[in-house]
């Protein structure tokens, strides 16, 4: 029997493609599909409204209970009721949405107290690969490298500073002893705008479709290395939260995190 899921945000960009790859690839029964109930595609088959087949489940605002997986990439408003939800059901959650405020992390520490979370600013598999070489770099080259870190999205994308560039920053302070968010500079401008000794630079672009790149750069004196991701399609991130999903059925409460997925920690 295929594991049960629910979309949250399934009318999204995300949404849409989670959807209809899992529909492509047959490993979870969908339930349901989730958006908020003003959402003007309120009724409509899920299936049909990610470009797959019919699925005769429709986009609603209301929950279905009987889940195994949640997964989540809808907006910092709706993520409450997704993650009331699972606690209310023991529902396992996979969590992609960004933009979440401090007390909705400290409710996502909590929760996963009583079920299995995992909660990631990005769910590509070569992205998390990233997140975990950043610091183990900037600790081998050591403080005389400037780290700036340049993130580019379309013009739709709300939140800025990214998740992603905010979480590849947090992995290298963790590894080089700096303290975040305090060493963070988001951006400059002015006539006295130097940069100071220790800081992270971050720079949002927001243009176009632009679906996602991110790139750190390490530079001093002399040399510049530098470790960039881009992101082809949303479909690297689908497929991340949907191989994040059928891994977290089953786990024991607690935070786990695209690393545990890749057995990279």
């Amino acid at each position: 029997m295929k594991p049960k899921l629910i979309v949250s945000g399934a009318a999204g960009r995300m949404g849409r493609r989670i959807l209809s790859l899992s529909i492509d690839a047959d490993e979870f029964d969908i339930i349901a599909a989730i958006e908020r109930k003003d959402h003007p595609d309120i009724g409509k088959d899920a299936g049909l409204l990610a470009a797959a087949a019919p699925i005769n489940v429709k986009l609603d605002s209301v929950y279905q209970a009987g889940a195994d997986v949640v997964i989540d990439f809808s907006t910092p408003a709706a993520a409450d009721n997704t993650i009331d939800y699972c606690l209310k059901n023991s529902d396992a959650l996979v969590l992609g949405t960004t933009g979440l405020a401090a007390e909705q992390r400290e409710k996502i520490k909590a929760a996963a107290e009583k079920i299995p979370v995992i909660y990631g600013t990005n769910m590509s598999v070569g992205m998390n690969v990233l997140f975990a070489l950043v610091g183990k770099l900037a600790l081998m080259l050591g403080d005389e490298y400037d780290i700036e870190i340049v993130e580019q999205h379309h013009r739709f994308k709300k939140d800025a500073p990214s998740g992603s560039a905010l979480t590849l920053a947090e992995n290298i302070c963790f590894a080089t002893g700096k303290k975040f968010p305090d060493c963070i500079t988001c951006g400059r401008h002015g006539k006295d705008a130097l940069r100071q000794k220790g800081n992270i630079g971050i720079h949002a672009v927001r243009a176009g479709d632009i679906t996602g790149k991110h790139e750190i750069i390490f530079s001093t004196l002399g040399e510049t290395v530098a470790l960039n991701h881009t992101a082809h399609s949303r479909d690297g991130f689908a497929r991340g939260a949907l191989r994040a999903a059928q891994w977290l059925i089953g786990k024991e409460p607690g935070p786990y995190s695209m690393a545990n997925v890749l057995g990279i920690k």
